[in-house]
């Protein structure tokens, strides 16, 4: 394991809440599926997968896990309307199943951004 994984990895380990613990693991192997060459590191104070660029952030909150950056597609934005967040964020609330599909679809989209 690589600098970089190692530290969101125990950024990760270091989240007291089991259940909230297990939903970041759950992403970022969704983001290790989806960005197999991508490089993983804290940026912002948050995992952060890149390849070319930004693919995500993502960080656990009080009640929510946030993602970052916005979405710029306008069809996937109305998708995830129910989970927009400030500036275009997206906020996944504890109490609420993660939509593993659709972030795998913000995933995709980032990642046809960055190969422009």
């Amino acid at each position: 394991m690589d600098e970089g994984a190692a530290a969101v990895q125990a950024w990760i380990d270091d989240w007291p809440d089991a259940a909230v613990r297990q939903r970041l693991r759950d992403i970022r192997a969704l983001l290790q599926r989806c960005v197999p060459d991508g490089e993983e590191r804290l940026s912002y104070r948050m995992p952060t997968m890149f390849r070319g660029g930004v693919v995500l952030h993502y960080a656990a909150f009080q009640q929510h896990i946030g993602l970052f950056p916005p979405v710029r597609d306008a069809a996937l934005r109305a998708r995830l309307a129910p989970w927009a967040g400030p500036k275009g964020n997206l906020q996944f609330r504890h109490d609420q199943p993660l939509p593993m599909d659709l972030i795998e679809a913000v995933v995709a989209a980032r990642l046809a951004g960055l190969s422009r």
